[in-house]
């Protein structure tokens, strides 16, 4: 493998700098190598490959797809600069990609959990509440160390979001899923969903669009994690829209969700509650999308610089991965300027490196 020579600017973390590091057999050191090569020469503004922490590769809006699709999905994550993904469900087997060098590296959350008929056909396990507790421990077994539950969804009966559990059952599956080592996060729309999933002890949520005053206290008091997915949360008005003369209820509260979503992250931010990059891609939204979602989180309130690591180094270490460091796989992404003074840097990577080759 060539030996790779980094200079410029390397962010270790949101603070520490240092102006060149090297990649030999695949991984980082600060050690120049005394080899006389082969050597390849790349400098910029170097961060730790891109987290995208709500993503699905191996699904469209259909259902599971075959392994060249789901191919070209984690193609299309890798050549973006994201380098590693946690799949947030996915109906699809797609451990076939971890012998893969050049693809992302992915953390997965099993197969969604829903309420029967309360989801998207073909996603997800449809099971009643008597069921969830075993459903839990088997996707907390099929995992890596993550349970997605769907927390709510419209009914038709009442014409709008309601929980899809009861609170006494939620409970009892959440404490399943940390029996068996894993983490729960949970899809929620509306507001009631978040109080119970509080109330619950769940680990983390997706969208939490209908945060309030007393679910954002709850949330930063029990160190819950958001991952917004404000790319996803932008096409709210066309999902509610073939609603809004049979469910106006649904169509109404849908549009309000959106509205203020920049203020809901904005809230949930200042509040202290950990805010991390998602896309939702795999559904109906396309994959390569990080950078996006760390723009966007700039217009809901947070730094460049804090956009920037809730992509990188702090969705790392919520993950548990490492950044750049000494002896750790050379996950990189090179970009022309500084993503701390504008973090649409990202959008446009001059070098992807994963695993130490120079992929993108």
């Amino acid at each position: 493998m060539t030996t790779l020579h980094v200079t410029g600017r390397v962010l270790l973390d949101e603070h520490e700098v240092v102006d060149e590091l090297w990649v030999v057999g695949g991984r980082v050191t600060f050690t120049a190598p005394t080899t006389s090569g082969p050597w390849e020469h790349v400098e910029g503004w170097v961060v730790p490959g891109f987290v995208d922490a709500h993503c699905h590769v191996g699904l469209d809006r259909h259902g599971a797809v075959d392994e060249a699709t789901t191919e070209q999905q984690a193609l299309a994550d890798r050549d973006a600069g994201t380098l590693l993904i946690r799949d947030a469900g996915s109906a699809a087997d797609t451990r076939w990609v971890d012998e893969r060098d050049d693809l992302p590296k992915i953390i997965r959350a099993g197969r969604h959990i829903a309420r029967t008929r309360r989801y998207i056909r073909n996603y997800a396990w449809e099971v009643e509440p008597e069921q969830l507790v075993s459903r839990v421990r088997a996707e907390a077994r099929a995992g890596d160390g993550w349970v997605k539950l769907v927390g709510d969804w419209i009914d038709r009966e009442v014409g709008d979001l309601t929980p899809c559990w009861p609170v006494d059952v939620l409970t009892e599956a959440i404490a399943a899923a940390h029996e068996e080592g894993a983490r729960v996060t949970a899809h929620c729309f509306g507001e009631q969903s978040l109080h119970d999933f509080a109330a619950a002890g769940t680990d983390c949520i997706e969208h939490a669009t209908g945060l309030d005053d007393e679910s954002i206290a709850a949330f930063a008091r029990q160190g819950i994690t958001v991952v917004p997915t404000l790319v996803n949360i932008e096409t709210f008005p066309a999902i509610a829209e073939p609603a809004r003369e049979k469910f106006p209820d649904y169509h109404r509260h849908m549009l309000d969700l959106h509205r203020r979503r920049l203020q809901t992250v904005a809230s949930a931010h200042e509040a202290g509650i950990p805010v991390m990059v998602g896309t939702d891609a795999g559904g109906s939204i396309a994959h390569g999308l990080a950078a996006q979602e760390m723009h966007l989180l700039t217009q809901a309130g947070m730094t460049h610089t804090q956009a920037l690591s809730a992509g990188t180094w702090a969705a790392r270490r919520w993950l548990g991965r490492p950044a750049i460091a000494e002896g750790e796989d050379a996950d990189l992404v090179v970009l022309a300027a500084d993503p701390r003074e504008d973090v649409r840097a990202c959008a446009t990577p001059r070098h992807v490196v994963l695993r130490g080759a120079t992929v993108a």
